[in-house]
């Protein structure tokens, strides 16, 4: 297993730091404060081909592999969780599902328009009643000829109110002996009759990101809209959900990075006992963990990536990988508000909202404790990965870029 970054994933890196640092860290903290998504933030990374980054160029994409998707949400989360949370929904749960899933007729349609930023996706899977237990989701479609009629709601999801695409996972099968069969996957579009959408407001963290429902009634969804086979959509969300948890685990680790690099420059410039608190023993053992940690979140991310591009399932890598760095993103950003001290619990300093938004990843994607289990049935042989009737396509430079 190579990891060495070609220069080609350096570029790519640094034109997404560029960006996260002089066009969005200036302002992010009034965002934050306002509770809203900044407008110029989707078009722009629309306009710097970002939401495409890992697409293929034949589907309207940049052609860069799935390390570099790591990289790009590692740089954007740095910055601000809001701007990673588009990438995970956007890119890892909906275009590279339809990348993996859809007919070519389905990618034409709505992957070219996402790639190039002219639309933007989400992604529904949780309900109100229904987050980790994904299988007894309660939303429904029933086919009708040529349409299924969807009914229900949709809770947690990212770009509610700013999407065009919703990937909706609905159940088509109530009488299936196994809940998770009963489930098949849909393409709608935001002007559909029927289909309404909210924002939710008062979040602890994220709140330069928008976050909202989408209620469906009586939706009429053309039965070419339905990615893979009915039944199939317990399967599609699984493996969309191991594309957007690699981009959470990419993106917790650029907030480990975040919070180390802020508690470096606070810890050198600030004094206590007539000397920089760097160079105090305590402080100094803060900064070596968050350092490990970074370093550990970085490697793990990094070895999921490398076997997204060689085609191999890595379910268990990115579970691995997004639990890790979310939880030491919470580690490293409560070390880094005790090294701040009375200044890290006020706004006045970035660490403040790293501490708040790192708590939403220790639960959405698969809580901790899901990832917890999943691993342990991995040790105890409980749990093996089968085949799917679609896998994720391996990197191929040449198809990518041709």
């Amino acid at each position: 297993m190579d990891l060495t970054l070609t220069e080609e994933q350096q570029a790519a890196a640094r034109m997404v730091r560029r960006f996260a640092q002089e066009e969005v860290a200036p302002t992010i903290a009034e965002w934050d404060r306002r509770q809203q998504m900044n407008p110029d933030v989707l078009p722009r990374m629309a306009e710097l081909g970002i939401l495409g980054i890992c697409i293929p160029v034949k589907y309207g994409g940049q052609g860069f592999d799935y390390i570099t998707l790591g990289l790009v949400c590692e740089e954007l989360e740095r910055v601000d969780t809001s701007l990673r949370v588009v990438m995970s929904v956007h890119t890892g749960l909906c275009s590279l599902a339809l990348l993996q899933w859809g007919t070519e007729e389905q990618k034409q349609r709505f992957l070219v328009p996402q790639a190039r930023g002219e639309k933007v996706a989400g992604y529904g899977l949780t309900e109100p009643g229904h987050g980790s237990d994904a299988a007894h989701l309660q939303s429904t479609a029933r086919r009708e000829g040529d349409v299924y009629v969807l009914n229900g709601e949709k809770m947690w999801i990212s770009l509610a109110t700013k999407a065009d695409h919703f990937l909706i996972i609905a159940r088509t099968d109530p009488d299936a002996s196994k809940a998770s069969a009963g489930l098949s996957a849909f393409m709608i579009t935001r002007d559909m009759p029927g289909v309404t959408t909210g924002d939710i407001h008062g979040k602890l963290g994220v709140r330069a990101g928008s976050t909202g429902w989408i209620a469906m009634h009586n939706v009429e969804v053309p039965v070419e809209n339905r990615i893979g086979e009915e039944g199939e959509g317990f399967k599609i969300a699984m493996s969309a959900l191991d594309n957007g948890r690699y981009t959470v685990a990419a993106g917790a680790t650029g907030l480990i990075r975040a919070c180390l690099e802020e508690s470096i420059a606070y810890a050198r410039q600030r004094h206590t006992f007539g000397k920089p608190i760097a160079e105090h023993q305590l402080i100094k053992q803060k900064l070596a963990y968050m350092s490990l940690w970074y370093d550990t979140a970085r490697l793990l991310y990094l070895r999921a990536g490398w076997l997204k591009n060689q085609g191999i399932r890595n379910t268990r890598e990115t579970s691995q990988a997004k639990w890790y760095a979310t939880d030491h993103s919470v580690k490293a950003a409560l070390e880094a508000v005790q090294i701040h001290g009375a200044y890290g619990y006020s706004d006045e300093y970035n660490v403040e909202r790293y501490l708040r938004n790192s708590k939403g990843a220790v639960i959405y994607e698969g809580t901790s404790e899901i990832h917890q289990l999943m691993q342990a049935d991995y040790a105890l042989g409980l749990r093996k990965d089968r085949p799917l009737r679609c896998e994720l396509p391996a990197y191929d430079p040449d198809v990518w870029q041709g």
